[in-house]
């Protein structure tokens, strides 16, 4: 089966236990206004254009006949800079694989593995499911839980470790922020917390909306004694927007 990903980080320490590689899979039914990898929210392939840097030269709008340039009318290989791409790779479950078995000495010895991230990996559950079963180590999946319940517990049944978000626990602040409602999340958080799995849930902290003291006490509440981390606002959030031609819709108030 064929999936969308847009990129693969080799030797992170933060997606799980150990030296891990990430892989990171394309759409996400989230929109978070804080979104730090916009370029995991569309399933699509898209143009990214590192427009900071450019000249201005305009090489890149000249015709071309290349078959993968032809939807963005700009050459991706014109660019004198390198400073047009595009994001996106589709891929074949098992060949990922393969790229991601490579480094299985070195997950055992750093007591790492693979993660799977996104996105939402969720979106794409059948790949996902393909991949994770020709996959020969420790495996973790980051997810914000938004998925029906049947899908979410076949995956995490075949998972290692899973990572997964409780942003907001009101309902309504929920939609405000994220575009949707976070019964799905909480309901499979109840399926997570009961299946054994080894997990632990994460909150990025943003100022003004999630790192509020009623948010975390109703989010601690929920939550109970599960391991519990707190994610720091990544303060190069909106850098990549205007790459995607998308804006960075949130003023943060600190």
């Amino acid at each position: 089966m064929t999936g969308t990903i847009f990129d693969i980080k080799e030797f992170s320490l933060h997606d799980g236990p150990g030296a891990r590689t990430t892989v990171f899979l394309k759409g996400c039914p989230l929109r978070c206004k804080w979104c730090h990898n916009p370029e995991g929210l569309k399933r699509e392939k898209q143009l990214m254009v590192k427009i900071a840097r450019c000249k201005g030269c305009g090489r890149c709008f000249t015709p071309c006949k290349h078959p993968k340039c032809q939807p963005y009318k700009r050459c991706v290989h014109a660019c004198p800079d390198g400073l047009v791409e595009i994001c996106g790779k589709e891929i074949e479950a098992k060949e990922l694989a393969k790229i991601l078995m490579k480094n299985t000495d070195i997950f055992k010895m750093n007591n790492g593995g693979v993660t799977i991230s996104g996105g939402e990996p969720l979106m794409q559950w059948e790949f996902l499911e393909e991949l994770l079963d020709n996959l020969d180590c420790h495996t973790a999946i980051e997810t914000s839980g938004y998925a029906e319940g049947d899908v979410f517990k076949r995956i995490i049944n075949k998972v290692d470790y899973v990572l997964m978000d409780i942003k907001l626990a009101d309902r309504d602040e929920h939609k405000k922020y994220t575009g949707v409602h976070n019964d799905k999340i909480l309901k499979n958080f109840e399926i997570l917390k009961n299946s054994g799995k080894e997990y632990i849930i994460r909150t990025p902290l943003i100022p003004g909306i999630t790192d509020t003291e009623n948010n975390l006490k109703a989010i601690e509440k929920i939550i109970g004694n599960s391991k519990w981390e707190k994610l720091k606002y990544n303060e190069m959030a909106g850098v990549k927007y205007p790459m995607l031609g998308m804006e960075y819709k949130i003023d943060i108030v600190r």
